[in-house]
């Protein structure tokens, strides 16, 4: 799960090679003019599947967003995984943010979840319990409980959930991708105080959703 960013994470290899050889393919058979949009194809596809490096805030108590994107929810919440009221924070990815999920905080992954549903937009509040979705329960070390959801959107067609239970996970390390635009909601101690507010544009690792009680 850790491993040297190469600025195009490697869920995207298979599709940006296959995009450049269709292009290549046309551009060399039928010139430029034809391949034109899969040139602008294989653009996407780059842009899509960057994964570039991030700085780590040095608080400790910061609770790190998850994703690139756009706060869509900060509310109270119930947290239908470990049953209790929790402070919710969800992030809106679409096509043009980067992809790649990191770990909001550092702790132990004490379960992991998956349900196959539905593919309604992200954007919706239903999709948080009714779309495919992968969700992880993260324990701290000062024992403070988070969840991490992964939320397939209308476009995402793959979650994919590098986290196992027992591992740890440091703030900021990858664990995760989801393809073609979805949402990432956090499930944190009503303790908590958030620091971003709907609308707000964050960048996973770098902004802070939220500080945890000392």
């Amino acid at each position: 799960m850790n491993y040297p960013h190469p600025l195009i994470a490697r869920e995207g290899w298979p599709f940006i090679a296959i995009a450049v050889m269709v292009a290549l393919g046309v551009h060399l058979y039928a010139g430029w003019a034809a391949a034109l949009f899969l040139w602008l194809v294989v653009v996407f596809m780059i842009q899509f599947f960057r994964d570039p490096p991030r700085t780590i805030p040095a608080d400790p108590a910061a609770v790190l967003s998850p994703a690139d994107g756009r706060v869509v929810v900060v509310e109270k919440a119930r947290d239908p995984y470990l049953d209790r009221d929790a402070l919710k924070i969800s992030v809106f990815m679409n096509v043009f943010n980067a992809h790649s999920n990191r770990s909001p905080v550092d702790g132990e992954v004490r379960n992991t979840w998956y349900f196959p549903g539905k593919f309604f937009n992200a954007d919706l509040p239903k999709a948080s319990l009714e779309n495919e979705r992968a969700a992880l329960w993260i324990k701290t070390s000062k024992g403070a409980d988070v969840t991490c959801v992964q939320v397939a959107g209308l476009v995402a067609r793959r979650i994919l959930c590098y986290a196992k239970t027992g591992q740890p996970l440091s703030r900021g390390q990858r664990f995760g991708f989801i393809r073609f635009g979805s949402r990432v909601d956090l499930y944190l101690p009503l303790e908590a105080t958030p620091r971003a507010s709907v609308g707000d544009v964050v960048y996973a690792t770098e902004s802070v959703l939220a500080v945890m009680p000392a």
